[in-house]
């Protein structure tokens, strides 16, 4: 199947299709790659979290607690400034796709900073007031450890080759409660464990087939595999 194909596949499996897409999910689960590819497919404008972007990441792997405030601080301002300009751009833009939730940025606040540091966090995520757009849908990728693990691996980005495993527990689970509560969009949660869809058509048309039978509320994606 072709790209040109798949990308009218897209548009047609999204009559009412929703106008802003929020993908989120633990680091390596590939939520990124499929805003990419969703973007791609429906035309539409990319809103993407700039990690590359970001002075302390780096340092931040090396050594956690030395570099949690200035990252999250950095991410944060980064995010809101983003949310400001989408905000301000083409409202008749027909699909917006993101890769990033402001609602969950205290989740990663709340598990690398001292308690200290997340008052202090608090203070400011809390004066830094955002008109923030509505997603019409978010899309919540799970996988677990093991396999978040290999995705890193390949994708071989230097830095995140130290990020252990303990550390990704703590993600899992602190998404997983943050989701549990969430009420703020339609939520489809989707466990990434046995397919690709960023790689695999088969995949991708089957989680887009998915997305258009949400309308409200939370619904559950559990495919297997089309490797």
């Amino acid at each position: 199947m072709t790209v040109n194909t798949l990308n009218e596949l897209a548009i047609e499996l999204m009559p009412e299709r929703p106008r802003f897409i929020v993908i989120e999910g633990a680091i390596g689960v590939g939520k990124t790659s499929l805003a990419r590819r969703m973007a791609e497919s429906f035309g539409s404008e990319l809103l993407l979290e700039e990690s590359d972007d970001n002075p302390f990441l780096e340092k931040f792997y090396a050594d956690r607690q030395r570099y949690a405030l200035p990252t999250q601080l950095y991410f944060l301002f980064q995010r809101v400034r983003q949310l400001q300009d989408f905000r301000q751009g083409d409202m008749f833009e027909p699909v917006r796709v993101a890769d990033f939730l402001l609602e969950k940025d205290p989740l990663f606040a709340r598990l690398n900073l001292t308690d200290d540091e997340f008052r202090l966090y608090q203070q400011i995520y809390a004066q830094l007031s955002v008109d923030r757009p509505i997603p019409d849908l978010v899309i919540y990728l799970q996988a677990p450890v093991d396999v978040l693990l290999a995705r890193i691996f390949r994708r071989a980005v230097t830095y995140e080759r130290q990020i252990h495993g303990d550390y990704l527990e703590q993600l899992n689970e602190a998404y997983a409660r943050f989701f549990h509560h969430y009420e703020g969009a339609p939520l489809l949660i989707v466990n990434t464990a046995e397919i690709n869809p960023v790689d695999n058509d088969e995949d991708f048309e089957l989680l887009l087939s998915e997305v258009r039978r949400v309308r409200s509320g939370r619904h559950y994606f559990n495919p297997t595999s089309h490797a």
